[in-house]
């Protein structure tokens, strides 16, 4: 005689269970901590770049000037330029602010510094990019001023 049981099957018991609960617990972390993470990160990198160039500014023109070698862009006009993108671009980051508008934003100083500055540094960049790629597809996530925005100008719409 076979038992039938009552109880509708849950998955599998036992240590292939246990395994197999654990492995999901990560799925469990919402994304927009995920978000946040990605964005506060990768806001301190360039945040840190631009106070670095802030920081002592004769040596920064000395640098776009004899060091990076930027092409088409004078380094006295290059050096503001990338200061700016730099400041601007992590704070919105940071904030969540036009946080698209930063990561694309970026995501051109990223590409600037990998193909004529720092070819050399490809894994870094890499990083920096798959954070902004995630911003830019997925966008700031629920801990951003975009998100209040947002639902802020959906409600006056209705």
């Amino acid at each position: 005689m076979t038992a039938i049981s009552d109880h509708p099957s849950t998955g599998p018991s036992g240590l292939v269970g246990v395994c197999r609960r654990i492995i999901k617990l990560p799925e469990r972390i919402p994304f927009s901590l995920i978000q946040l993470a990605a964005r506060v990160a990768v806001g301190h990198v360039f945040w840190q770049s631009a106070q670095s160039k802030l920081a002592s500014w004769p040596v920064t023109l000395q640098l776009f000037a004899n060091e990076y070698n930027l092409p088409f862009i004078d380094p006295s006009i290059a050096a503001p330029l990338a200061t700016a993108a730099e400041l601007t671009g992590s704070v919105l980051i940071f904030l969540g602010l036009f946080s698209r508008l930063a990561a694309l934003m970026l995501l051109g100083v990223v590409s600037v510094i990998q193909i004529f500055v720092y070819p050399e540094n490809w894994a870094e960049h890499l990083l920096w990019a798959s954070l902004l790629l995630l911003v830019l597809t997925r966008g700031a996530g629920v801990f951003s001023l975009d998100h209040i925005a947002e639902r802020t100008f959906s409600a006056s719409k209705n």
